[in-house]
């Protein structure tokens, strides 16, 4: 039924929510946001996401039927209790059957990195450039590595919950020990900061990596174009266990290393000499939705 989609987007600063008018229209009737205020704890957050949902339904005149939520962390499928969340005190806690009972709703809650993914398949890049793609894989690279797997438009979520969980498989050990307990995760290596300790270990200086980028386009840093083909090197070789296992139609590339220019050629051509065929024919996309994508996916979670 083509009816408005209610999505937010549980943020360690903000949570952010959206109605959208249908999945076929993915116009905002309302977006608005209120601080997470983490600090406070569990309990508060969940007054948190019940005053936005108030919030949502003064100014729509509407009433959800449910709701879907991105969350930093995974719904564990057996437990039922979150886990891998940045925002720590969601760990442990059963998120899902805590909010329907706060507010007397269904809800369908999903990993944020797989809410991007959701998002830009039903109405981002792949919608404008591979409308026909049936497997979609979302990577976000930025602060951490995580991706997101959509398979005929759904959420594949996988036994675990840890579907498209593709930043702590082991990629090199020169990443170093990873918050994860183990060393040399894709994480530790082609990350933001990972590229960013990289570098440094080369010269001594410390440089955010938009810097070293200019520095590589500049062609007046050997380090920092050695930096950049390393991260090329190392993306092409993580992407190529996700291709050879999932043969994706499509790679969506989002966070801040997405915006790497290197990675749609040199990182292309690497994943070329690793995967098990004879050219590369996946493409590679940046997406379109921005910061939208992580509540407007979450908002998908609930269509049909």
């Amino acid at each position: 039924m083509n009816q408005p989609l209610w999505g937010i987007d549980l943020g360690g600063t903000k949570i952010e929510g959206v109605i959208l008018e249908s999945i076929t229209n993915p116009t905002p009737l309302v977006r608005t946001r209120v601080d997470t205020e983490a600090t406070k704890g569990y309990d508060h957050i969940i007054g948190q996401i019940a005053k936005l949902v108030a919030n949502m339904e003064s100014q729509s005149g509407l009433k959800p039927a449910a709701i879907g939520i991105g969350t930093p962390g995974v719904l564990d499928p057996t437990l039922q209790v979150m886990k891998n969340c940045n925002t720590v005190v969601l760990n442990g806690k059963p998120l899902k059957r805590d909010l329907e009972k706060a507010m007397g709703l269904r809800l369908e809650i999903a990993n944020d990195a797989n809410c991007f993914a959701l998002a830009e398949t039903h109405w981002g890049v792949v919608h404008e450039k591979a409308p026909g793609a049936k497997v979609v894989f979302g990577i976000i690279i930025g602060t951490g590595v995580g991706g997101g797997i959509v398979i005929e438009g759904k959420i594949w979520n996988g036994r675990h919950g840890i579907g498209g969980e593709w930043g702590h498989n082991f990629l090199d050990e020169s990443g170093g020990p990873c918050y994860c307990g183990k060393i040399g995760c894709v994480e530790t290596v082609i990350s933001g900061p990972g590229t960013e300790r990289y570098y440094t270990s080369l010269t001594g200086e410390k440089l955010k990596l938009k810097e070293i980028v200019a520095r590589h386009a500049d062609k007046t840093d050997p380090d920092a174009t050695k930096t950049i083909e390393r991260l090329c090197h190392f993306f092409g070789k993580g992407v190529s266990v996700i291709t050879n296992l999932l043969d994706p139609d499509v790679i969506v590339i989002g966070g801040g290393v997405g915006n790497i220019d290197a990675l749609y050629d040199q990182g292309l051509a690497e994943l070329g000499k690793f995967i098990f065929n004879n050219q590369v024919e996946v493409p590679l996309l940046k997406p379109s939705l921005g910061d939208s994508a992580g509540v407007f996916g979450a908002a998908a979670l609930v269509a049909g």
